[in-house]
């Protein structure tokens, strides 16, 4: 009973866990849909259209971007805009106007997620946070567990008056 219950929880690919298992992240919510764009005006123009606003702009050096949230409600889109043709989400795009690039879901402890997964065998691309938009810890879990789709994991800073 035992080897069943650890064959259980060993993640072999997208439909090998079971719900509630112990490779499911513990997320608390959705927290944004990321796209890559290659013109960040005539993308928000689109949003506009569909009632998004302009909830914050920010250019990350480190990940190469620059990016521009979107929100409806609840519902929040990142458009994420390549720095140059050097950045690895330049290369994602190609050529390309825009491109989804991950679906991020919300966490209040990401050190111990990623710790969790990665003892559940979950192929992880980042084993430590790292920096994101307006203070989040981010890290990406690998596309293959999830039969293709990118899934960011993130943590908001501890402070109230975050632009979400």
């Amino acid at each position: 009973m035992h080897a069943r219950r650890s064959l259980r929880c060993a993640p072999r690919n997208f439909f090998g866990l079971s719900p509630g298992g112990c490779g499911v992240t513990h997320a608390n919510a959705l927290d944004h849909v990321a796209v890559v764009v290659a013109d960040l005006e005539a993308s928000q123009q689109v949003y506009a259209m569909l009632g998004f606003g302009v909830a914050y702009r920010e250019r990350v050096e480190e990940q190469g971007v620059d990016i521009v949230g979107l929100r409806a409600g609840d519902t929040v889109i990142e458009l994420l805009k390549p720095l140059n043709a050097e950045s690895g989400i330049s290369t994602f795009l190609g050529d390309r106007r825009s491109k989804l690039h991950h679906i991020a879901y919300r966490v209040d402890d990401l050190e111990a997620e990623l710790k969790r997964l990665k003892s559940a065998g979950v192929p992880l691309i980042d084993e430590k946070p790292r920096r994101g938009a307006h203070g989040n810890r981010i890290a990406f879990i690998h596309p293959s567990f999830s039969g293709g789709t990118l899934i960011e994991l993130c943590q908001p800073p501890e402070r109230s008056g975050s632009p979400r």
